[in-house]
């Protein structure tokens, strides 16, 4: 869980350098527009995986034994 939360802080620093580079320094289109398909995702896939519910210790057992609880 360790290296998962780091793996995701690393991605998120990484992507939020990567489009504000490309905000700021005039690159060419083709850079901007794989910028655009890969980062702004992957920034927001680690910022979702970063605040991601986690259960209380309370409920984390009965999670284990029903762990989807309806609509």
């Amino acid at each position: 869980m360790v290296s998962q939360k780091i793996t995701c802080i690393i991605l998120l620093a990484l992507s939020t350098i990567a489009i504000l580079a490309c905000l700021v320094i005039n690159f060419e289109a083709w850079i901007v527009y794989a910028v655009a398909i890969f980062g702004i995702p992957l920034w927001i896939l680690s910022l979702g995986l970063l605040t991601m519910a986690k259960p209380k210790p309370e409920d984390a057992e009965e999670r284990v034994k029903e762990p989807f609880t309806g609509y």
